[in-house]
């Protein structure tokens, strides 16, 4: 993947987010000081990006492209997949072999199911809108509202255009579309920054509105010879921290420096060893984000439980500290930071933080019991979440045998973000 693809589509510059709450704000920058000045995020029109890469794939010497609707994996008797099945525009029902088949057939995957063990979950979703020719307050920046009764997004995706994206929790939204311009005006409007409040209800008036399901999806892949799941076909999680293409393109560079060192990809047993390789490598980075966007989803919202009241203040509080109780958490969520014990430090660090803040200057019993609360609740966030993705996975890849099957770690495995491909969805 080459930088031209995201500078082609009038993708976005990102260095940071700056969050919203109660009147306050703070901003997070990424911690870049030791990269290349091109190293940030960039945020931009999904669907530009991927006819992008498209056209530069198939501009590839050995590439040829075909497009068609794949139906079926087709499989020999030992259940190794040797190929898919697809429809062409015109109805042909058309077959094609490869010794490794590579799924990425998104969050909607219909071929997962033989892949994997698919425990998709859908806590909340967005609603989304564009708002044309209006102005940030912090350019350059993701805006994250912490509102009633979660989050709120705005970043710019071209040069005139800001998405905005609405969370509305629960796994199905309550209202139908007719009736969403009035909730977004009566109870979304009101919370949002001055300067954007124009251009928020001009989009709504304009009624191009979408509603996306949130999904969260653990990975626990079947070892399948010939087929490799990626992407959001194989790992989800809440896109709150816009992490998904960031773990997608991390798996990407990852599978590229496993697949090289086999000189033929019809040698099943070397690429079988190498794969199953890869679901192991991949674990601190992907994990640490999926881990990360779970437990700030949780934490951003609102609830009418003190404790959890008092966690959402004092993450909000410690990330306006700045220096490492900023650029900590938000190195972590990047993929700067693909260390999962950080992340655990970094979030029981915002756990005590709170408790302090309770116990001083002088503690009380309600105080203490509600710091107590505090602690029990943090634990009860991130501990689930980290269970799902394997613990053992997480904190100690180097104890599974897999773990030694790959080639010799390569530059970037040691340090994951020396690429110029630092992109944020």
């Amino acid at each position: 993947m080459k930088l031209d693809c995201v500078d082609q589509i009038d993708a976005q510059r990102v260095l940071g987010y700056v969050l919203f709450m109660d009147g306050k704000k703070t901003k997070l920058p990424y911690p870049l000081e030791k990269f290349h000045a091109e190293v940030a995020g960039r945020s931009f029109h999904n669907g530009r990006f991927v006819q992008m890469m498209r056209e530069k794939a198939a501009a590839l010497q050995f590439v040829r492209m075909e497009q068609g609707t794949v139906t079926s994996l087709l499989e020999q008797d030992n259940k190794n997949v040797v190929g898919v099945q697809y429809r062409t525009k015109d109805g042909q029902q058309l077959k094609a072999y490869a010794p490794l088949t590579v799924i990425c057939d998104g969050c909607f995957s219909n071929l997962r199911r033989s892949l994997c063990h698919p425990k998709v979950e859908v806590p909340s979703s967005f609603v989304g809108l564009v708002l044309e020719n209006c102005q940030l307050p912090f350019e350059n920046y993701g805006h994250v509202i912490l509102a009633d009764p979660s989050p709120i997004l705005f970043y710019r995706i071209s040069s005139t255009e800001v998405r905005c994206l609405v969370d509305i929790p629960g796994p199905k939204v309550p209202l139908v579309r007719s009736g969403m311009a009035n909730y977004l005006k009566a109870t979304v409007a009101s919370q949002i920054p001055p300067e954007l409040k124009d251009a928020f209800l001009s989009a709504i008036d304009r009624g191009n509105i979408r509603i996306m399901p949130n999904s969260s999806m653990p990975a626990e892949p079947y070892h399948t010879p010939g087929a490799l799941l990626i992407g959001d076909a194989f790992n989800m999680r809440h896109p709150l921290t816009g992490g998904g293409m960031t773990v997608a393109l991390s798996d990407i560079v990852l599978l590229r420096d496993l697949i090289k060192p086999v000189g033929d990809l019809n040698d099943a047993s070397s690429l079988c060893r190498y794969l199953e390789s890869f679901y192991i490598l991949r674990k601190p980075m992907a994990s640490t984000i999926n881990t990360l966007a779970g437990a700030l989803y949780k934490v951003f919202s609102v609830s009418p439980d003190d404790a959890r009241k008092e966690l959402r203040q004092a993450c909000f509080d410690y990330l306006s500290l700045g220096k490492i109780f900023s650029g900590g958490p938000i190195a972590l969520l990047s993929g700067l930071n693909p260390y999962p014990l950080s992340l655990v430090l970094h979030f029981f660090a915002v756990a005590f933080y709170g408790v302090g803040r309770l116990l001083l200057p002088f503690p009380s019993f309600e105080r203490m019991w509600v710091g107590a609360r505090i602690v029990l609740c943090a634990f009860g966030i991130i501990f689930p979440i980290i269970k799902a993705e394997g613990i053992r996975q997480m904190f100690l890849p180097t104890s599974i045998p897999a773990f030694y099957r790959a080639p010799p770690l390569s530059n970037w495995l040691l340090d994951p973000v020396e690429s110029d491909s630092g992109l944020v969805a």
